[in-house]
């Protein structure tokens, strides 16, 4: 005696719905081995699952219904065959395509991961103590840019007078400097002599956080607000260090002096 289930409890079965069966008996896809004449409720058989399962399985091959039923529909068993087998093969083409999209997401996923955590560590902050440091201010840059970056010690010796060029040298490290509301950028002297643009930066401690220059605007702001309220401490002065993290990039490392 054979065995039915309701359209609910074959949908299932396939992993689809009841409108999608009811579907595929309007176009004559896969009809239900049984149907009441009263209710019109559909039943199915064991073997009408394996053909639903056949139908979902080659749906996901992208085979439009019509070129599956007429497929369904070959007498010949050994164009079934056939078509099947190669329908097998098509879908190790499509396993395969698959895996190597999971390996480049993989791949994505773990760069981003890193980014994360980079950008998590970027969020923190910590006290920092300095020496005192002489810095020499630039009269027209305000903000890092490749170009200005690619030569950049050169601007400030250029700033020097000829006969006082010997008795500078500078530090590789670039930074903004911002008081009053003005910017500039500028150059950590090792030796130096008085002249205009000199600026002293007091030893002590120094609140910092390293950010990107997206995130460096909103660290800066963090920084003040830290400062001002568990330290107790309205700066007078901002200093932001460029860190070179790679070709053509850099990031930043805020500092906020908070010694009393």
């Amino acid at each position: 005696m054979k065995k039915y289930f309701s359209i609910g409890e074959a949908a299932k079965a396939a992993h689809t719905t009841s409108e999608t069966l009811r579907h595929y008996d309007r176009i004559g896809l896969v009809k239900p081995s049984k149907k009441d004449e009263w209710t019109n409720y559909r039943y199915y058989t064991e073997q009408d699952i394996v053909r639903l399962n056949t139908v979902r399985a080659l749906q996901l091959m992208d085979l439009p219904l019509q070129e599956i039923k007429k497929v369904l529909e070959y007498n010949d068993l050994e164009k079934i065959v056939d078509f099947l087998a190669q329908a097998e093969k098509k879908a190790d083409e499509k396993i395969a395509a698959l895996q190597y999209s999971k390996s480049k997401i993989q791949l994505a996923k773990a760069d981003y991961e890193r980014k994360l955590q980079g950008q998590q560590k970027f969020n923190r902050t910590f006290l920092k103590d300095y020496p005192e440091r002489v810095i020499l201010l630039s009269d027209t840059l305000e903000v890092p840019t490749l170009d200005n970056l690619w030569n950049y010690l050169s601007h400030f010796y250029d700033k020097v007078t000829p006969a006082l060029k010997e008795q500078f040298s500078f530090e590789d490290l670039a930074g903004i400097y911002t008081e009053n509301g003005i910017t500039r950028l500028f150059a950590v002297c090792i030796r130096y002599v008085n002249i205009d643009g000199l600026k002293g930066l007091p030893k002590g401690k120094y609140l910092c956080a390293n950010c990107t220059e997206e995130h460096r605007e909103q660290t800066l702001r963090e920084l003040l607000h830290i400062a001002q309220t568990k330290y107790g401490v309205e700066p007078k002065f901002t200093v932001q260090l460029i860190v070179i993290s790679g070709i053509l990039q850099w990031n930043y490392e805020v500092q906020v002096y908070v010694d009393k």
